[in-house]
């Protein structure tokens, strides 16, 4: 355990790992959020679900998954910076890393993680923290009204859609090459599924903060 939590390949495991947790966590959500395009009713009922012992004991276990992997990604490209400039993910062959988003990647995990911020000061704030101290929970189909009637809002999130994306298309199929699965006929599924996968979450998310944005202002 502690070569694995001290030596090069272990950090990069330890990313890889949390990383596919968060590209799980990331489905799940989006799975909950989708009840929005439904109705009033139907989000209502997915927040009440979310609100659940359950899922509020597992609210500590997502933290701790994002901050070992922003950890663990942090100094992997500090120290590949400073020995040779590459970044921290690991691959076998350079021309299929040598994408901009593979070169670019903790640019764009610093750009969703500080748009991240910005969301949970929009909703996880203003429902699932006054819950955790013993106050009451905003309610869910006001605030997404209150977020998203501003048009430069919608634009935020938008481009954090983008970055999510450029993120994952790199990220998903690389952790899986860390973690041992790069043979070649197994490398450019992988990469195949990277990418709809992170076209599925970006498309899904942008089309139910556009729906936000429309119902917040009256079009439908």
């Amino acid at each position: 355990m502690a070569n694995l939590l001290t030596t090069s390949i272990g950090k990069k495991f330890i990313m890889s790992i949390t990383g596919l947790f968060l590209v799980l966590f990331l489905l799940v959500h989006l799975a909950a959020n989708s009840a929005y395009l439904f109705g009033p009713e139907a989000f209502d009922a997915v927040i009440r679900f979310m609100g659940s012992l359950g899922i509020l004991i597992m609210v500590p276990v997502l933290a701790a998954g994002f901050i070992i992997h922003i950890i663990y990604a942090a100094y992997l490209t500090l120290t590949n910076i400073k020995a040779r400039g590459s970044h921290p993910y690991a691959v076998s062959n350079k021309a299929k890393a040598d994408s901009w988003s593979s070169k670019n990647m903790f640019v764009l995990g610093a750009i969703v993680l500080g748009l991240l911020v910005f969301h949970l000061t929009h909703f996880w704030a203003k429902m699932q923290l006054p819950e955790f101290i013993g106050g009451h929970a905003e309610n869910g189909n006001v605030l997404m009204v209150q977020t998203f009637s501003n048009i430069w809002v919608l634009l935020i999130y938008i481009a954090w859609f983008i970055a999510l994306w450029l993120h994952l298309t790199h990220g998903f199929w690389s952790a899986f090459q860390t973690i041992g699965i790069n043979n070649q006929k197994w490398i450019p599924r992988l990469r195949a599924i990277s990418y709809v996968y992170a076209t599925l979450i970006a498309l899904g998310f942008s089309l139910i903060a556009v729906v936000a944005y429309l119902r917040a202002n009256g079009i439908v």
